[in-house]
């Protein structure tokens, strides 16, 4: 059976992908599954996820620590199957870089999986303090729950 690959991707790469991406890889079976996130601009390449992402994600029991911000490139619509956008803008980014109808219809925004979150952009918490990471971390665990469950059926 083929591995579903599954890109998370935001501006950075260092606040809501690395999450999204150690939400979703913790609610899923890694032989069916690779997870995996990027940044639509090259601002953290090779730095690990801010340490508020990684603090809210160990208080949920995620270590996300081990993940270094790489850049989305056009190379990642061949290698995954289904890209998830944390905002408008970061699906615009992304989309701007398809080279083909095949590539865009891999893309998708993260919260239009749960039709019950009616905001469908996850805010960026960098600014902000940790409560903003929790606000984002419950954001993306809901909303990577009902991704898995569709995918899991």
């Amino acid at each position: 059976m083929a591995i579903t690959r599954i890109l998370m991707v935001c501006l950075g790469n260092i606040c809501r992908s690395p999450l999204a991406h150690g939400i979703l890889e913790s609610k899923l079976p890694d032989h069916l599954f690779y997870v995996d996130s990027a940044g639509t601009s090259n601002y953290h390449i090779g730095q690990q996820p801010d340490r508020r992402s990684i603090a809210v994600a160990r208080l949920h029991g995620i270590d996300i620590s081990h993940q270094a911000g790489r850049q989305f490139s056009k190379n990642d619509f061949d290698t995954f199957d289904i890209i998830y956008a944390m905002d408008q803008d970061n699906y615009n980014d992304i989309v701007r870089l398809a080279r083909t109808e095949d590539d865009i219809a891999k893309v998708r925004k993260i919260l239009d999986a749960d039709t019950n979150i009616s905001s469908k952009n996850v805010p960026d918490p960098y600014y902000g303090d940790m409560s903003d990471f929790e606000h984002v971390f419950a954001l993306l665990d809901t909303v990577c729950q009902e991704i898995a469950d569709q995918l899991n059926s």
